[in-house]
C-alpha cells in the first residue's frame, strides 16, 4: 500500500456532506415527484412513467462521458473538486425549476417535466461521479474508506429523513393547504441546505492519490478494461439492484400506506426507514464489514432482510409489529449501501492491479449510472403498475390495491435475492488492504 494517511474528522464529515448535498434534492424528487405529477398536477401516470425511464436511459452516454472527462481533468483545484464548485448552484437551481411547472396545459407541462428532470440528472452526473471518484483519491486505507463510506451513509440518511419524512409535514406547513405552493417552498429550503453542504465538500476535502496514466488514454481502451474488471461488474450490478428496489419502494410507500394499510400517518415513519435507518447502520457497518469482509457481511445482511420482509405481510393489522420488523429489515439492507461505497473504491485498486491505471472517473461513472438507472427503473415500474391497474386518485379498485401490495412486498424480495447472488462473485472476501493485495487478478 503506497500510503494510508489518517483523515481528520472535518474532512470525513465534509465528505459526508457531499452525499447530503447531492442526495437531498434527488431523494425528495424520487419520493414525491410521481405523487406531485399525478396527484397535484394530475398528469397521466403512464406518461410520467415513460418520462422517468427515458430520462435515465439518456444518462448512459452522459455518465460515461463525465467519467472520462474527470479522468482527463487537470486543474489547480485537482481533478474532482472543480466539479463541485461549478455545478452546485446550477444543480440547486434546476431542482427548484422542477417544482415551477407552468400552467400551459398537459402537453407543455410534460415537456417542462421532461426537460427539468433530465437537466437535474445531467447536473447530478457532473457532481456525483467526481464525488464517487474522490474517495480512492483521498486515501488507500480500507478502514479509512469504510469510515468515509460511513460518513457518506450518514449524509444519505439525513437527506432521506429530510427528503421523505419531513417533506409532507413541511408542505402542509408552508403551503397552508396549497400543496403546489408547499412543494415549491420546501424545494427552496432544501436547495439552500444542499448549496451549503456542497460548498463544504469543495473547501475541506483533498485529493492525495492520482492516476499516473496519460491524459490522452484511448476512450475505448478504458471502457474495454472497465468491462473486464470483475470487481466493477459486481459493484455495478449490486448497486443497480439496490437502487431499483429503493426507487420502487420510495415511490410506492405513500400509495401503500394510504390504500393498503389505511394509515396515511405511517408515510412519515416508513419513508425514512426505506433507506434502512442509514444513520444507525452507518455506525454498525464499518466494524462488521471490516471483520467479516464485504462479501460475507453483505450476504448475511441480505439473507436476514429477506426473512424479515417475508414476515411483514402477516403483521399488517398491527402497526407496532409491522414497523418493528420493517425497521429491522431496513437496518440490515442499509448496511449494504456502506458496502457499495467501499466496493466502488476497492474496484479502483483492483483495476490498477490488473491494468496498471486507476481510471477513477470512468469507474465511478458506472456506479453513478447504476444508481440513476436503478432509481428510474424502480419509479417507472411503479408508475406503469399503477397505470396497468387503472389507478385513479379518486377511486382505488381492489385490483389496484392488490397491485400496490405486490409492488411493496413481492418485487423487493426478488431483488434482495438477486443482490445476494451477485455479492457472492465479489473477488475480495476480506475488507483489508492485505487481502486486497492477495486478491486473484482474474475476471
Amino acid at each position: 500500500m503506497r500510503g494510508a494517511p489518517k483523515l481528520g474528522f472535518v474532512e470525513k464529515l465534509s465528505y459526508g456532506f457531499g452525499d447530503f448535498g447531492y442526495s437531498l434534492a434527488y431523494n425528495m424528487v424520487s419520493a414525491f415527484l410521481l405523487y406531485y405529477y399525478t396527484v397535484v398536477l394530475k398528469l397521466p401516470a403512464a406518461a410520467v412513467g415513460t418520462l422517468f425511464l427515458t430520462a435515465r436511459l439518456l444518462d448512459a452516454v452522459i455518465d460515461i462521458g463525465v467519467g472520462i472527462l474527470v479522468d482527463r481533468t487537470r486543474t489547480r483545484w485537482g481533478r474532482t473538486r472543480p466539479y463541485f464548485l461549478f455545478t452546485a448552484l446550477p444543480y440547486c437551481g434546476i431542482f427548484l425549476a422542477i417544482f415551477l411547472v407552468p400552467d400551459w396545459g398537459v402537453d407543455a407541462q410534460l415537456v417542462w417535466a421532461f426537460v427539468t428532470f433530465n437537466l437535474l440528472g445531467v447536473l447530478m452526473s457532473f457532481g456525483s461521479i467526481p464525488y464517487t471518484a474522490l474517495m480512492p483519491m483521498m486515501t488507500e486505507a480500507t478502514d479509512e474508506r469504510l469510515k468515509l463510506g460511513s460518513m457518506r451513509s450518514i449524509g444519505t440518511s439525513v437527506s432521506v429523513i429530510l427528503g421523505t419524512a419531513a417533506t409532507m409535514p413541511l408542505v402542509g406547513l408552508f403551503g397552508g393547504g396549497d400543496e403546489r405552493r408547499g412543494f415549491l417552498l420546501v424545494a427552496v429550503l432544501f436547495a439552500a441546505l444542499s448549496l451549503v453542504a456542497l460548498t463544504a465538500l469543495f473547501r475541506n476535502c483533498r485529493e492525495r492519490f492520482h492516476d499516473a496514466a496519460p491524459v490522452g488514454m484511448p476512450v475505448f481502451t478504458g471502457i474495454g478494461e472497465m468491462l473486464r474488471n470483475r470487481a466493477w461488474w459486481v459493484c455495478f450490478l449490486f448497486a443497480l439492484l439496490y437502487f431499483v428496489r429503493f426507487g420502487a419502494m420510495i415511490s410506492v410507500t405513500a400509495f401503500f400506506a394510504i390504500h393498503v394499510l389505511g394509515r396515511p400517518w405511517m408515510i412519515s415513519v416508513m419513508l425514512p426507514a426505506i433507506s434502512g435507518l442509514l444513520l444507525l447502520s452507518a455506525f454498525l457497518a464499518p466494524p462488521i464489514l471490516s471483520r467479516t469482509g464485504i462479501r460475507t457481511g453483505c450476504f448475511g445482511a441480505l439473507v436476514l432482510s429477506i426473512a424479515l420482509f417475508a414476515a411483514l405481510p402477516f403483521t399488517e393489522a398491527n402497526p407496532v409489529a409491522f414497523l418493528s420488523l420493517y425497521f429491522a429489515a431496513s437496518i440490515a439492507t442499509s448496511m449494504t449501501i456502506t458496502g457499495i461505497f467501499a466496493m466502488a473504491a476497492e474496484a479502483v485498486d483492483y483495476h490498477e492491479a490488473r491494468f496498471g491505471v486507476r481510471n477513477e472517473g470512468l469507474l465511478s461513472s458506472g456506479i453513478s449510472l447504476a444508481t440513476k438507472i436503478g432509481m428510474a427503473m424502480g419509479t417507472a415500474a411503479i408508475a406503469y403498475a399503477l397505470a396497468f391497474a387503472a389507478f385513479t386518485p379518486d377511486h382505488v379498485s381492489d385490483g389496484a390495491r392488490a397491485t400496490i401490495r405486490w409492488s411493496y412486498y413481492g418485487w423487493p424480495i426478488v431483488l434482495l435475492m438477486l443482490q445476494a447472488v451477485v455479492i457472492l462473485f465479489w473477488p475480495m472476501n476480506a475488507a483489508t488492504a492485505k487481502d486486497r493485495e492477495r486478491a486473484p487478478l482474474t475476471a
